[in-house]
């Protein structure tokens, strides 16, 4: 494992999430539901977890307060493009709850905005209705994931399904296993579990501490193994949880690493270089990892600078 103990400049951490915004920006069109996606329904959750994910990111971008006015300007316009054109001002998730009525997926998509002021009280009534059955808390459910429920449901002012540290006891970090067993599937299980526990890096503190000091323990060799896998989309996300620990690294080798990962246009690739072909695979391919880029830039900027005063 590489030790350093340089810390990234924060004009680099600006940097990257400025350029990946910049490219969310210009490729908003590809965020849309198809015609296609809307009459036979195929898909149309995959289709609106990146929106949930988008609103996430600006949401954190604003929370932060490390945004430029430019910064700040086009993430309030990209935030009510995705409510009032993407999803059709909530009608979109209100229908996919009408459709689905068990299904956690329009309030976990819904709370980001949410959060922000914008309201759909036909949604809030369907998502009331699914709650008040046996089924909303007995559909199976990843763990990590069942946090992020919870979650969504305090983040609207909801009642929690489900006690939060029991959720917490079932996941695989809460088990404090053996850290060489940290495959793909697992690091991103470890991620999701930090993002709920401290509500997307709000609340730092929200993370206990005996799973602080052991992701503090092991963290910097994940983050070395996975960059050097070239595999940035992960890689950024473990540069949050980076963030969220009491005594962030902020590794300026690491950093740099991933910067240059990042193409002119903003994009973050997701494993190596850019893909080929035509716009909208692209789009598919790279728009998570961007978006990790630009949710990994504001924590780190925000932690940078909170560590310099």
């Amino acid at each position: 494992m590489t030790v350093t103990t340089a810390a990234a400049s924060p004009a680099l951490l600006h940097g990257v999430g400025d350029r990946a915004l910049t490219w969310l920006d210009n490729h908003r069109e590809h965020f849309r539901l198809t015609p296609e996606d809307r009459a036979t329904g195929k898909g149309v959750i995959e289709r609106l977890k990146p929106i949930g994910e988008l609103a996430i990111n600006m949401r954190v971008l604003f929370r932060e307060g490390v945004a430029g006015s430019r910064q700040h300007t086009r993430a309030g316009h990209l935030l009510d493009f995705a409510w009032r054109e993407l999803l059709d001002g909530g009608n979109v998730l209100a229908a996919l709850q009408h459709e689905e009525p068990f299904s956690p997926v329009p309030l976990e998509i819904y709370s980001a905005f949410h959060e922000l002021g914008f309201r759909h009280p036909g949604l809030e009534s369907a998502v009331e209705a699914g709650r008040r059955t046996l089924t909303w808390s007995a559909v199976e459910v990843l763990p990590n994931r069942r946090l992020g429920v919870i979650n969504s449901e305090r983040q609207t002012g909801l009642v929690p399904s489900e006690d939060f540290d029991g959720a917490l006891s079932r996941t695989w970090l809460g088990r404090l296993p053996e850290p060489w067993t940290v495959q793909y599937h697992i690091a991103y299980d470890i991620t999701h579990t930090v993002f709920h526990l401290t509500n997307w890096g709000e609340k730092p503190d929200g993370i206990p501490p005996d799973i602080a000091s052991y992701l503090a323990l092991y963290l910097p060799a994940w983050i070395e193994d996975w960059a050097d896998l070239e595999h940035w989309d992960l890689l950024g996300e473990l540069l949050v949880v980076d963030t969220c620990l009491p005594r962030p690294v902020l590794d300026a080798e690491i950093w740099e690493r991933y910067a240059a990962a990042q193409c002119d246009s903003g994009a973050m690739p997701l494993h190596h270089g850019m893909p080929d072909g035509d716009a909208a695979e692209v789009f598919d391919i790279v728009h998570h990892p961007t978006m990790v880029a630009a949710f990994a830039s504001a924590m780190a900027v925000s932690r940078a600078m909170s560590t310099a005063r």
